[in-house]
């Protein structure tokens, strides 16, 4: 089981591609170099025969074949036994001068450069061998040993070989310890995500100074985590926050259906008793068509209905539908067109939605004698829909939370109807049309801007 892993390990793989890359590099670098001792070696040679040779017939012009046999008798002495072949025969190849004790069989009849293997000295020697014939018709030979320089390319082998096997043993243990690392910090993750998968997403992965591939790769890890546990928290908020909210008008229902049942009402509370548990129920079906309308906006779909919208007559038709609610509460609502013809790629049913809900909130957080602004206005490469009212308004530190599906602050709960979901579904509609949500004081009150860039607009 130990030997299948370490086999399949990708560390080890890794260091076994990098000892092969390794290899082949030494062996690119050592084939021209023998290639180049090759050609040097041998070319001097030849060039060192064809030198003798050449020597050797001047001396022969000059002081003919007794005095070449002279001169070859004084060169024979002089030189280190077997590192060359001097040899001169006469027509029929007797021996006249030389180190060589007979003419030797191997060699070819026809004058040339040969490479053979020839009795020197007793021992087999692959040597280079030169014939060439002088005027009188006498045979010269002339070969240099080619075993010469053997111990010099042995060692060259011997150190390709070491060296081969240095890398080697060098890249696999360089394998073994870069496979320790990646195992350790890979072990690390896996506890850390076995701790996230069994519940605890507070756990995070350690991250050290020194700023390394892995630190960088914990840092996404972390990063990953955060958005995890945030996601996990917001689905258990929103459960929590749905089984509340729809607790309540369901144990209202509840209690009056089971009261109409023992009291058996008739006439008027009968029908006044069906028309509250009909308000129930629709509060129960506004909470799921807003989750729904939600799910929608989140994925996206509604932007391939986009068409062109004018932004200010959206605003004012929305003022206009709820000035007659504000006037009944004694609040002044009234609109101002500041975008100067503008135009905006969207939903107008969604547009309109969060514009009447962000009305709809002013209306219900303004006291009497309050006013409401409605404004439609470009600012820059931006166009803005702003609703700004007179009423208590939101704390600093709750207008981040107030965009949270079901989060109601403590200035509404329990005082005004509603789920917790206008300001979320506003917040979605200006993220689908490539704008956003932003809630400042309005001295006193709230404002409330969509925010819509050109640019962005520009690429839905």
């Amino acid at each position: 089981m130990m030997l299948t892993k370490v086999t399949r390990s990708s560390a080890l793989t890794l260091a076994i591609g990098y000892v092969a890359l390794g290899v082949v590099a030494l062996a690119l670098f050592a084939a021209p170099l023998w290639y180049a001792w090759q050609v040097t070696i041998e070319d001097g040679r030849i060039e060192m025969i064809h030198d003798d040779v050449q020597r050797f017939v001047e001396v022969y012009d000059r002081r003919g074949e007794s005095g070449l046999a002279e001169f070859i008798a004084q060169r024979v002495s002089l030189q280190i036994a077997g590192d060359r072949l001097l040899f001169m025969a006469d027509r029929q190849l007797h021996p006249l001068a030389g180190n060589l004790p007979a003419w030797p069989s191997a060699v070819p009849n026809a004058p040339g450069l040969y490479t053979l293997t020839l009795d020197v000295g007793g021992r087999p020697t692959r040597t280079l061998v030169q014939r060439a014939l002088l005027p009188n018709g006498d045979t010269l030979l002339v070969g240099r040993d080619l075993t010469h320089l053997a111990p010099i390319e042995n060692r060259f082998w011997v150190g390709l070989a070491i060296s081969t096997a240095l890398l080697c043993g060098l890249g696999l243990l360089g394998g073994w310890l870069v496979r320790r690392t990646v195992l350790s910090e890979i072990d690390t993750i896996s506890r850390s995500v076995t701790n996230i998968v069994h519940g605890d997403l507070s756990h995070r992965l350690p991250v050290s100074e020194r700023g390394g591939e892995f630190d960088s790769l914990s840092i996404t890890i972390n990063r990953m985590f955060d958005q995890i546990e945030q996601l996990v928290h917001g689905v258990r908020n929103v459960s929590n926050s749905i089984a509340h909210d729809l607790r309540t008008p369901l144990a209202e229902l509840r209690s009056r259906l089971e009261e109409m049942v023992v009291t058996r009402p008739t006439g008027e509370e009968l029908h006044e008793g069906m028309a509250d548990a009909v308000e129930d129920v629709d509060r129960v079906i506004g909470i799921f068509n807003a989750l729904l309308r939600l799910a929608e906006i989140d994925a996206g779909a509604q932007r391939s209905g986009f068409v062109e919208v004018n932004p200010a007559e959206l605003a004012s038709r929305a003022a206009e539908f709820y000035r007659p609610a504000a006037e009944l509460k004694g609040i002044s609502l009234d609109f101002r067109d500041g975008a100067e013809g503008a135009v905006l790629a969207g939903d107008p049913l969604l547009l309109s939605q969060a514009v009447f809900n962000l009305i709809d909130n002013a209306v219900k957080f303004t006291p009497a004698n309050g006013h409401i602004r409605v404004e439609a206005v470009r600012e820059g490469e931006a166009v803005e829909l702003r609703v700004g009212d007179d009423g208590p308004g939101i704390p600093d530190d709750e207008k981040q939370r107030v965009v949270e599906r079901f989060y109601r602050g403590d200035r509404s709960r329990g005082s005004t109807p509603g789920v917790g979901l206008g300001l979320t579904l506003v917040s979605a509609i200006a993220s689908l049309h490539g704008g956003r949500l932003d809630l400042a004081d309005n001295h006193p009150g709230l404002l409330a801007r969509m925010v819509f860039d050109d640019r962005v607009q520009a690429a839905l």
